[in-house]
């Protein structure tokens, strides 16, 4: 089946390579089992899936999340992102993916486009009211702040206060107004000054059960859906 011309697509910004000179994903930083995020061209969170039975540029994506797409979607180029967690490293591909049965996707021309030390999880950009509430020290209680992105992984919040890497505190924030509210418990990794008064936090979440990762993917899902319908 013809890919809508995407056959024999270079990886993006890659230096044109022989056949023989071409990295295939069994040789570098990918593994079959390995998580990963698969997004359209645009920066559309498709689903999350499974990479498995790779075999040189070839694999199948089995999803664990629900799909915008159909089981009858037309072939379609797209991006993949990986995270090895033995070598800590995000690793970007790009591939060929068409339908093969539900809930499954045949991948192939599969090609790794970097690999880099980043963070595990697909990240949306939000401006979401919310509060904190901080578990210990003089500042401890519940303060306005912002939620700037999410992920199943983590958040970034903007906080009129100062704070510490390390530090612990309760996300509380509603996504959308008809889906509950979500208590998270943070750690703050990263700490970004923006002025004197004002400071972005980047913060993994604690203890959250394979259960909760996956209804926080739902929610991420459902808050870009509602986001792409305005913005249309």
């Amino acid at each position: 089946m013809k890919l809508f011309g995407f056959c024999g697509r270079r990886t993006v910004g890659a230096v044109p390579k022989t056949e023989e000179q071409v990295a295939t994903p069994a040789e570098i930083d990918v593994y079959s089992g390995m998580r990963v995020e698969v997004t359209a061209l645009d920066g559309r969170l498709l689903f999350v899936a499974k990479l498995l039975g790779l075999q040189g540029n070839k694999a199948e994506l089995h999803q664990y999340s629900k799909s915008c797409l159909s089981q009858e979607s037309e072939p379609i180029h797209v991006k993949i992102r990986g995270y090895n967690d033995r070598q800590g490293k995000a690793v970007y591909m790009e591939g060929d993916m068409e339908p093969k049965e539900m809930g499954m996707w045949q991948v192939e021309r599969l090609n790794i486009a970097k690999v880099e030390n980043d963070r595990a999880f697909f990240r949306l950009d939000t401006n979401l009211d919310a509060t904190v509430t901080v578990l210990s020290g003089f500042s401890a209680g519940e303060k306005p702040c912002k939620l700037l992105n999410i992920s199943v992984g983590g958040a970034s919040i903007g906080l009129e206060e100062k704070h510490y890497e390390g530090e612990k505190f309760l996300l509380k924030v509603k996504l959308l107004e008809d889906r509950p509210l979500s208590v998270l418990l943070c750690q703050v990794l990263r700490v970004i000054e923006k002025n004197e008064t004002y400071f972005v936090y980047g913060c993994r979440f604690l203890e959250l059960s394979e259960e909760e990762q996956e209804k926080m993917l739902q929610n991420i899902f459902a808050v870009q859906r509602k986001t792409i319908a305005v913005k249309s």
